[in-house]
């Protein structure tokens, strides 16, 4: 989409951009593949056409992007590796395949790869590149080039590295795939990209989380792409506990075949702003997927998820549930759409936004869509935004409960819809007693 009329702002930090995109470009030159010059050249320059979106921009118009403008940013050494040692402060679940990435670059000497079934290739994308090309051609830049905001543009304009999973034909990964993407921040810009080919019959569980090693100002745009063949089962977790002055926009994009499965759970916990932005294409018959969310905005927080699931073909199913928690003055976005193409009969698409609102100056601004051409569908879709129960705070109050501890065992009990449909073990007893805590009730 193309910004027209940009404020002194938005030159100012293209301008910055593109001096950034310019010293990058010298610095790899005699290092770069063939491929990835040729996608960053077509990405740049549909940044320069485009620009960057403002509140005049449709899909920007509930979201600011003043933090971005008011920062300056620098791009990270690609060449300062992660110690080992720090590994020890990040995230980490038992019994997971877990691959460390910092700004963006994997650190192989960090991760830990052993016994991956057969067929099922995990590694760099600069890696993949030198000895699969033919691999990494067929799903890289694929999917997020066409449906991609401008920041999945500049995330393929500075790409340099990323995460290449391939799942052969009937590969199943018994144990998650922990993916662990962790910025030094210190102004830095980051831009990891995670690429995923899933093979027929294949399955596997992949988590995703992002935090930051300093509470410093960081700019992260991140993307993922899914590719999934005839039948193939993907689960997804992303999970963001970046810190307070992390600005991070991620675009996930999703291609199915026939009979495939994906199911996206999204946890948005951590970023002073958040863009999420999370496309479905279901072009076969009997597809399913599912779109799971929670996210939390406290303070002067601003968290904005826009998802999009297109049924093209027949007898394809999509079930979404995206909760919001807000207090303080903080703001949360949610835009969802269900896009039924008119060959696209027997479509059964369900869609639902809840958001709770703790305080008088939290607030949400909530878009959910349907866009019908068939006739023979199941589709709903709805949204309720209000604050807690009133009758449940007063029975709970009546049973000698503390008013605060009322409020955090119903806020709770919201959010644990969501977590509680977690099928990692591990992951689901983090995020609850994250929550549990942060709610007081431990």
């Amino acid at each position: 989409m193309l910004t027209l009329n940009p404020t002194a702002e938005q030159r100012s930090k293209k301008a910055e951009i593109l001096e950034l995109y310019e010293t990058m470009e010298k610095r790899i030159a005699d290092s770069d593949s063939a491929l990835l010059h040729v996608l960053r050249n077509a990405a740049i320059a549909r940044f320069i056409e485009e620009g960057l979106p403002g509140t005049k921009d449709e899909e920007w118009r509930f979201t600011s992007l003043a933090g971005l403008y008011s920062q300056q940013f620098k791009l990270a050494d690609p060449s300062v590796t992660l110690k080992k040692t720090a590994t020890n402060k990040l995230l980490s679940f038992p019994h997971m395949h877990r691959v460390v990435c910092f700004d963006g670059v994997v650190q192989l000497a960090c991760s830990s790869l052993q016994e991956l079934p057969r067929g099922c290739t995990v590694t760099s994308l600069t890696d993949a590149l030198a000895r699969m090309p033919d691999k990494v051609e067929m799903a890289l830049d694929r999917q997020a080039h066409v449906q991609g905001s401008v920041f999945a543009a500049l995330n393929t304009a500075f790409l340099h590295d990323g995460v290449f999973i391939h799942l052969g034909h009937e590969c199943v990964v018994e144990q998650p795939i922990h993916l662990v993407f962790v910025e030094s921040g210190a102004g830095h810009m980051s831009f990891p990209r995670i690429v995923v080919w899933a093979e027929r019959h294949s399955q596997a569980t992949i988590i995703e989380s992002h935090q930051s090693m300093a509470n410093d100002p960081v700019f992260c745009s991140t993307v993922s792409e899914f590719t999934l063949a005839e039948e193939a089962q993907l689960d997804h977790y992303r999970l963001n506990i970046a810190g307070d002055a992390s600005l991070h926009f991620a675009s996930q994009h999703v291609k199915q075949a026939r009979g495939s499965r994906f199911r996206s759970h999204a946890f948005t916990l951590g970023g002073s702003l958040v863009r999420n932005d999370l496309y479905a294409q279901l072009t076969a018959e009997n597809c399913e997927t599912t779109m799971n969310g929670l996210y939390k905005a406290e303070g002067s927080r601003i968290v904005d998820n826009h998802t999009m699931i297109d049924h093209a073909m027949p007898h394809c199913n999509s079930h979404e549930v995206y909760k919001g928690i807000i207090s303080d003055k903080g703001k949360g976005v949610f835009n969802g759409k269900i896009f039924v193409r008119q060959d696209a009969q027997k479509t059964d698409a369900k869609q639902t936004n809840q958001t709770l609102l703790l305080s008088a100056d939290a607030t949400i601004d909530t878009k959910p869509q349907l866009e019908i051409f068939a006739d023979d569908v199941k589709c709903t879709h709805g949204a309720t935004v209000g604050q807690l129960d009133a009758e449940m705070l007063f029975y709970l109050k009546s049973r000698g409960i503390d008013p605060e501890e009322a409020q955090s065992i119903l806020t709770y009990a919201f959010a644990n819809d969501i977590i509680s449909r977690v099928e990692v073990p591990a992951l689901r007893e983090w995020l609850e007693s994250r929550f549990l805590e942060q709610e007081r009730l431990v």
